[in-house]
């Protein structure tokens, strides 16, 4: 199998993610003007349209929220299936791996006398 390219993967999610947020990104002016147009055809007042439109914009927009959050565990899944760590993981490693060196230090330096400093 080959190697993943990291690049294409980010630009990937980082396309997803977009496709989302504009997919639920409805301006304030446009959301008035659907609400009239509405209104205007439909037996609702603006009021009323402008309501449904706002409850429907919610949805939406929680509707791409859990869709990101999933795609987010996906992807977290794939790259441990390819060896990748997250950074966090990276640094938590990175910081035992850390302490270990300095509690080796300090056994090794238990067996050995101290020196004394002597004045020159």
């Amino acid at each position: 199998m080959a190697a993943p390219d990291n690049t294409s993967l980010r630009e990937f999610v980082e396309k997803l993610a977009l496709a989302g947020v504009g997919a639920v990104a409805l301006t304030a002016e446009r959301a008035d003007a659907l609400a009239e147009e509405f209104a205007r055809r439909g037996n609702m007042t603006r009021e009323e349209a402008r309501r449904a439109i706002d409850d429907q914009t919610a949805r939406w927009r929680g509707e791409a929220s859990r869709i990101g959050e999933r795609a987010g565990v996906g992807l977290h899944g794939v790259f441990h299936e390819f060896g990748l760590v997250t950074r966090d993981e990276y640094s938590e490693l990175e910081l035992r791996v850390a302490q270990l060196e300095h509690r080796l230090r300090l056994l090794e330096g238990e067996g050995q006398p101290t020196q004394q400093l002597r004045p020159v």
